[in-house]
């Protein structure tokens, strides 16, 4: 599935057409700047997950914030 790209000036002039095309096709169109992608304009999907599911499994390493620090301190005096 490759996305369309499309100028900003192109988007303004066309933008109900572009709108129209996402929503029958169901493929996404990416409006570029100067040749750079800027934003893309896919369907919304529905995301039928709670928030802190789509979180699990995410963490990928975990300190105990209340362990004890193993370093010497040095007192400003």
């Amino acid at each position: 599935m490759e996305n369309t790209l499309i100028s900003k000036s192109e988007f303004k002039a066309r933008a109900l057409e572009y709108f129209r095309q996402v929503e029958t096709t169901g493929e996404s169109v990416v409006v570029t700047d100067h040749g750079k992608p800027a934003l893309e304009v896919r369907p919304y999907r529905a995301i039928e997950q709670a928030p802190l599911d789509m979180l699990r499994g995410s963490v990928i390493r975990y300190d105990d914030p209340v362990a004890p620090v193993d370093a010497e301190w040095e007192a400003l005096s």
